[in-house]
């Protein structure tokens, strides 16, 4: 794993028995995750339409597309905040399309913000450690009186995010508020919250909107470490196209809800399709 702290693997091990734990099976192809004719509306109009993509294991993949193709709403389908009227979503083999996000957290999916939903009051650790809540085995008023679960769980929460900021390089960051931090770090911080949860993949909402080049090179360079140091894979919805073809093994492109293409950077860019979807109106 990614980690070499007390991971959330074994925190499971003593939080929940085996038997009630959700044991990952092959899915078809390897895929970790994957959508199936998926079909979202909002009031009669079809954001998603019939689309279907597919995220192998350990593989960095793009969703790419022109505004409004409905390549966020795919994704909100994908980590839970949306249902889809029709078809389903699969993760490692199951069916998960009607679980909630904080289940899928737990599973092992990820999901970073195009506008990080970061607590901007609160310092870079803690808004790392906020991302653990779904692993929290103590009750209100454990907390209230700090008995051992709640203290044990916030020396395990804490451990887990320093190596994420060791990770990320975050050190002298780690206890700015984060409303006070450049665009630049606060999307790093917004994927340090979701590498402390030790996920398979990551859903990632342009995380280089608003960056300027240096930023979006730190933010690359990070995903290429956890990358090669894990077997972490990532699913980048994004509009900058360089970064998509410098950092992605695969592509999917959407245009009006549906795909229209798929395959290596080199052939969707020369894709009729994808050409006119971009510049033939």
């Amino acid at each position: 794993m990614l980690f070499t702290g007390r991971s959330i693997a074994s925190l499971m091990e003593r939080l929940w028995p085996p038997s009630s734990r959700y044991k990952p099976v092959e899915a078809s192809g390897g895929a970790v995750l994957e959508a199936r004719s998926i079909v979202v509306e909002f009031g009669g109009v079809k954001a998603v339409n019939g689309a279907s993509i597919r995220v192998g294991r350990h593989e960095i993949v793009g969703l790419i597309g022109p505004n409004g193709a409905g390549k966020t709403t795919l994704l909100n389908v994908l980590s839970g905040f949306y249902r889809p009227k029709e078809g389903r979503v699969y993760y490692m083999g199951r069916d998960i399309t009607g679980l909630p996000p904080h289940a899928r957290a737990r599973l092992g999916i990820a999901r970073t913000f195009q506008h990080s939903e970061l607590f901007k009051h609160m310092t870079v650790v803690e808004n790392i450690m906020v991302n653990l809540e779904p692993w929290r085995p103590y009750t209100v008023l454990d907390a209230a009186l700090w008995l051992g679960r709640a203290r044990r769980w916030e020396v395990w929460a804490r451990e887990r995010a320093e190596e994420v900021i060791e990770l990320l390089d975050l050190h002298r960051y780690r206890d700015r508020i984060v409303g006070s931090l450049p665009p630049g770090i606060q999307k790093r911080v917004d994927l340090a919250r979701a590498l402390v949860q030790e996920p398979r993949i990551v859903l990632m909402d342009e995380p280089m909107a608003g960056l300027s080049r240096e930023e979006k090179e730190d933010i690359a360079r990070a995903i290429i470490e956890v990358y090669e140091t894990s077997e972490t894979s990532f699913l980048l919805v994004e509009h900058d196209l360089e970064v998509v073809m410098d950092l992605c093994e695969k592509v999917f492109v959407m245009d009006y809800g549906r795909v229209i293409a798929e395959g290596r950077p080199e052939e969707v860019a020369n894709d009729p399709r994808v050409i006119e979807a971009y510049i033939g109106r």
